[in-house]
């Protein structure tokens, strides 16, 4: 857990540094600080729980173990990376680990969750849906009606609600009457708990009781965590909604120095052993921005490929979620 919160930290580091030079383009939003909640909630889930997320995707892609070097390439917009280079910072996404997106339209990802999920009841298997959203998305139409099919299905789905306080450059009070995004999931009679989103063991506890009960047959469970976004918004972001001293308090509460801290005193690791581990990741990463920077762009003249999927065969069985994809043809175009 410890090593994948530095990964990630290293990497957004990194990007940030690439965007500031130009080698990342379109927009670019930080996961740095809520790191606890992506390793937390992802180490109490199984690896084949479908997993879908919003555009600030980078944490959750490096904490269900997808390749950093292909995670920097889509960054990069290179033919290496995860998405081949077509969907950048926002829209990582690897279906051999189960991860079916970051989604930029914000809510939009939270009723696709919901229906795979149903997919899964309805298939009787044993996967847990896990879904991520900030509190800014609490506030969409789309939101509530991903709830309440949820739990009028009772589906095996765990709603993660990532409280940063800020949606974009609003406060939590601008934008919502409610404070504890945990009152929300009442109107729908579904159970729900909230932790301490700086706490990546405080984040596991709660998600593993989570899964367990959407696993159990028992419907969706709702989960908030109270986290904090060191970083703006996006990079764009000049941040002059909110005074340094509220950022420096939350500062304090690092989840990576707060659970590096506690590793030491119980006598789990020592201080070296933490500085080797930063130590290695670093270097790490060196390695993976050199690769990106030096894969190559999309070819232009596949410009046409992966737009529009093969028409479906009503004879054709039906596919488990997460198998593997019949061949497709280098273009499928309108009409043919």
């Amino acid at each position: 857990m410890y090593r994948q919160m530095v990964l990630i930290r290293h990497f957004e580091e990194h990007a940030a540094e690439a965007y500031a030079q130009a080698k990342i383009g379109g927009f670019l939003h930080l996961y740095i600080g809520e790191e606890a909640v992506a390793v937390g909630a992802l180490a109490a889930a199984r690896p084949t729980d479908p997993l879908l997320t919003h555009y600030r995707d980078h944490g959750y892609a490096l904490a269900r173990g997808c390749d950093p070097t292909r995670c920097m390439a889509e960054l990069f917009g290179r033919a290496t990376g995860l998405s081949r280079g077509r969907g950048g910072s926002m829209h990582l996404a690897d279906r051999s680990r189960h991860f079916w997106g970051g989604h930029a339209i914000v809510g939009s990802h939270i009723p696709i969750g919901t229906g795979m999920a149903y997919a899964a009841k309805y298939h009787r298997r044993e996967d847990v849906v896990l879904e991520f959203f900030g509190d800014g998305a609490t506030g969409n139409g789309i939101f509530h009606e991903g709830l309440n099919m949820a739990a009028l299905w009772k589906v095996p789905v765990v709603f993660i609600c990532e409280n940063n306080l800020y949606g974009m450059g609003a406060t939590l009070a601008e934008e919502s009457p409610v404070k504890d995004m945990v009152i929300r999931a009442e109107g729908y009679t579904m159970p729900a708990r909230q932790c301490d989103g700086m706490d990546v063991l405080a984040v596991y506890e709660t998600v593993q009781a989570a899964c367990a009960h959407a696993r159990g047959g028992n419907g969706p469970f709702f989960v908030e965590c109270l986290t904090y976004r060191f970083r703006g918004h996006s990079m764009a972001d000049p941040e002059l909604y909110r005074d340094k001293e509220e950022v420096q308090r939350w500062r304090a509460l690092d989840p990576i120095p707060r659970f590096g801290a506690r590793l030491v005193a119980e006598r789990l690791c020592t201080e070296r052993e933490l500085t080797a581990i930063n130590e290695q990741v670093e270097q790490e990463m060196l390695q993976v921005v050199a690769a990106a920077d030096a894969a190559p762009v999309p070819d232009p003249a596949t410009v046409a490929e992966m737009i529009y999927a093969n028409p479906i065969d009503p004879a054709a069985p039906v596919m488990a979620l997460g198998a593997a994809p019949p061949p497709a043809p280098a273009a499928v175009l309108l009409g043919e």
